[in-house]
């Protein structure tokens, strides 16, 4: 069976820097050696929410995202969790074959649960990971690129897939997680980049945005700019999304700073991430709503078309 890659993102909120360089990027050059399927999890937005928020704007906005770094829907399919019923049917059987304290155990749900917004976890939350693995085995996904943190999640694919084919016969392959070498990058407050936290720069700003956001960065006192990730975590960030933006590393761009102190460590950064930033703006503002409700179409149709086989192999396989 040849490899095929299902990777994607809920529709929370607009992609930063932080998604580019940890895993956008790295599906742009997959997109060229694999066929590839990009999911908008919608559905998955509630499973630590109440209500789903803005949820139509920020599928539209993720798209534009996508299609702004250089993401081909004429090589890979974008498609949305809630516009492919039969991807969701499969969750019925998929559950039966995991038991309740296999589910309990995952860390990453234990995780996830305890940084919930929710007054009390739902269903659903408790559920995802066998949800996530009928996103995956849907289109029978070989490769899934994560990080560390999910990589429970695709253990709950790969044994889901496993039992299925071991009661019912040879349906679905072993997904394989796909590690790839993704940097940490801090957001402006020193912490972890995170759309959740309010310390990232999305995509989609603009310079003077950019610029803002930037400027409330947080460093500290000391004027002679040294990279140390330990003890001067805001600096480091800002020195290490300079040189990613820029191609060079940190260390080298601390140098030539010097005694120069954070302005100049802010401006240098400012210029660089504007810079790197503005082919994705240009990409973006030349894309319109037609484009967007076409690709999404398009996509939908080929998704839910794998997902009407691959369903009927399980009915069939099951005996109903």
């Amino acid at each position: 069976m040849n490899d095929l890659v299902l990777t994607g993102d809920r529709p929370t909120g607009p992609l930063h820097l932080g998604h580019y360089f940890g895993s956008l990027a790295n599906r742009v050059q997959l997109q060229d050696r694999y066929p590839m399927y990009v999911l908008i999890a919608d559905y998955q937005v509630i499973t630590d929410r109440d209500v789903p928020g803005e949820i139509r704007k920020h599928t539209t906005d993720l798209l534009l995202d996508y299609l702004a770094v250089g993401i081909d829907p004429a090589k890979v399919t974008i498609f949305q969790h809630s516009a492919i019923p039969e991807l969701n049917q499969l969750l019925l059987p998929f559950l039966s074959l995991v038991s309740v304290a296999e589910l309990r155990r995952n860390p990453t749900v234990k995780d996830e649960i305890a940084h919930s917004s929710q007054a009390a976890v739902s269903g659903l939350m408790f559920t995802y990971p066998v949800h996530q693995a009928a996103d995956i085995l849907f289109c029978k996904g070989t490769l899934v690129p994560v990080g560390r943190d999910q990589l429970p999640h695709v253990e709950v694919t790969r044994l889901v897939a496993r039992r299925f084919n071991e009661r019912y016969g040879e349906v679905f392959p072993l997904p394989e997680a796909l590690m790839g070498e993704q940097p940490l990058l801090r957001g402006l407050d020193g912490g972890k980049m995170s759309k959740s936290r309010g310390n990232a720069i999305p995509l989609s700003a603009t310079e003077d945005e950019t610029a803002a956001l930037i400027r409330k960065a947080v460093t500290d006192p000391d004027r002679m700019i040294t990279y140390d990730e330990e003890r001067r975590p805001g600096v480091a960030g800002l020195l290490t999304l300079a040189g990613l933006c820029l191609g060079r590393s940190p260390g080298e761009l601390a140098e030539e700073i010097g005694d120069g102190g954070a302005a100049t460590l802010k401006r240098v950064t400012t210029e660089a991430v504007n810079e790197f930033l503005r082919p994705i703006r240009k990409r973006r503002a030349e894309l319109g709503a037609d484009d967007v409700r076409r690709i999404l179409v398009e996509g939908n149709e080929r998704a839910r078309e794998r997902a009407v086989r691959t369903l009927e192999e399980v009915r069939v396989a099951m005996g109903f």
